[in-house]
């Protein structure tokens, strides 16, 4: 199968004590920066070692995914982390930020959208395939504000698309998507907070 070349969530919360909607936190000021990208400098990339075949991106050891998978396609998410305000399991009394689910939109090197990202975390493209996974691993980003870069392993998947041949999914380049710093407390409690984020992923399978 020829590689398509295609340009994703861990809870993070803190308890706060800021002003907020009784209903939907929205999180400022980060969006336009987020489309405008970042230094090249703090970016993986992915190089091209023969036409329409992609390199995993250099990452942490504790992020490589297996050695005998190759990158099947590479995506661009751009959208939001999702949370919200509640009281933490393991102690009612404290509430603080609870990530949802991701919401975001999948596109290609031109902008194309060619799936999406959401609760599961799964991943569903066009074609109808769609991969779910849980998390491995993960490091922190080098962008301070944005959110882990992560391994993920499929636990499942559908259809006979492209996504339905995925056994890994790294997620890195991100920048912002963190959970507010502040806004969540007992009168806010059930509040929702919509961060922009935006990342890549790539995504491995058997060669």
């Amino acid at each position: 199968m020829s590689a398509m070349i295609l340009m994703m969530s861990r809870p993070h919360a803190a308890r706060s004590r800021g002003r907020v909607s009784p209903k939907v936190v929205i999180t400022a000021g980060i969006a336009a920066a987020l489309l405008a990208g970042c230094s090249a400098s703090q970016a993986a990339t992915a190089t091209v070692s023969a036409p329409g075949t992609l390199v995993a991106p250099t990452m942490p050891e504790a992020l490589a995914a297996p050695a005998d998978q190759v990158v099947l396609l590479r995506a661009r998410a751009t959208g939001f982390q999702v949370y919200t305000c509640k009281p933490k399991p393991e102690d009612a009394a404290i509430v603080e930020w609870s990530l949802k689910a991701p919401e975001a939109e999948l596109t290609d090197d031109a902008g194309k959208v060619i799936g999406k990202h959401y609760a599961g975390p799964a991943w569903e493209s066009v074609d109808g395939s769609k991969v779910v996974g849980k998390k491995k691993a993960q490091a922190d980003a080098p962008e301070a504000g944005a959110i882990p870069w992560l391994l993920v392993m499929a636990t499942s998947s559908e259809g006979a698309g492209i996504m339905a041949g995925v056994k890994a999914i790294q997620r890195v380049d991100t920048h912002g998507g963190k959970a507010p710093v502040d806004g969540c407390d007992a009168a806010h409690a059930g509040a929702e907070s919509r961060v922009p984020y935006t990342a890549t992923y790539y995504f491995h399978g058997s060669r």
